[in-house]
């Protein structure tokens, strides 16, 4: 059976955000393309929501704007198929019980959306192949922040994006789009 894991469709990211993605509303409308698919087919979809602890940042605060699902996502009240984990890290199966969640319904492949791509995307596919999961994840479903670092340079937004792309797709991740998507950004090559 096929899941969806949505990775920190959060608040946070959007234009009004403490931590603003380039490319935002359009993978929050791939996220929900993809929402809508899994319950079409009745996949479990596992909801991830990204907490800083006390003092690492002002950003993902429990209980803050910032911190809670992009408006229209996160579990369909009494959906059975449907649950909540909330990390502190960047992988969604460290510490959350989701690699479990997801045995329990027989799982054995991922589709994984949302937030960052070179960060909690990324960790949260290898962690996934780590477990033996046939892992996807939609490149226009995803989106990532620009990077800059001394002595490294820096990498566009875009270019951050296809870069983690790259390297899953480089270790057996499958990266597919639903053939409705609109136009717009190219997958990684």
């Amino acid at each position: 059976m096929r899941a969806l894991v949505v990775v920190d469709a959060q608040n946070e990211f959007s234009p009004q955000g403490l931590m603003p993605v380039p490319g935002h509303a359009e993978a929050v409308a791939a996220i929900e393309r993809r929402v809508e698919e899994a319950r079409a087919q009745g996949w479990p979809i596992a909801w991830i929501r990204h907490h800083n602890r006390p003092g690492n940042a002002r950003r993902f605060l429990p209980g803050t704007w910032g911190a809670e699902f992009t408006p229209g996502f996160g579990p369909r009240p009494g959906a059975e198929t449907e649950a909540e984990f909330v990390k502190e890290v960047f992988g969604a199966f460290t510490g959350t019980g989701v690699g479990d969640w997801l045995a329990a319904r027989e799982v054995s492949e991922v589709l994984i959306t949302g937030f960052l791509t070179h960060m909690c995307v990324s960790t949260t596919a290898r962690e996934a192949l780590m477990l033996d999961l046939r892992v996807a994840v939609d490149p226009e479903a995803t989106a990532s922040e620009p990077i800059e670092r001394p002595g490294l340079g820096a990498l566009s937004a875009e270019d951050a994006r296809r870069a983690a792309l790259l390297h899953l797709a480089d270790m057996g991740v499958e990266l597919t789009r639903l053939p409705s998507a609109p136009a717009g950004r190219t997958p990684a090559a």
